[in-house]
């Protein structure tokens, strides 16, 4: 475990997001008190972040996962009308004008 400066922080993010990456937790310090933790990813994250945050808005309860998973998407709802309907009304249409 690490700790830094918000000072130094600020010059070389990079290096400590990539020491938080490689799985090393870093304590960020403001006068010598801490407020704020950079942490490895949990184990159970996804690397990609549409995922993390679907997940996320799932925990929050902002979003509920489907019911039944894996059931594929849901049914096309059934025709208004037949294409020979439609051509039909389509040649009475074109006939009135």
């Amino acid at each position: 475990m690490r700790s830094v400066g918000l000072k130094t922080l600020n010059n070389k993010l990079s290096e400590y997001v990539r020491l938080a990456a490689a799985g090393e937790t870093v304590l960020v310090t403001d006068r010598d008190r801490v407020v704020a933790e950079i942490v490895p990813p949990r184990a159970e994250r996804s690397p990609i972040l549409a995922d993390a945050m679907l997940a996320d808005a799932v925990r929050k309860g902002w979003l509920r996962p489907p019911a039944a998973p894996g059931s594929g998407p849901p049914p096309a709802p059934p025709p208004i009308m037949s294409l020979d309907q439609l051509l039909r009304e389509l040649d009475e249409d074109r006939r009135e004008r």
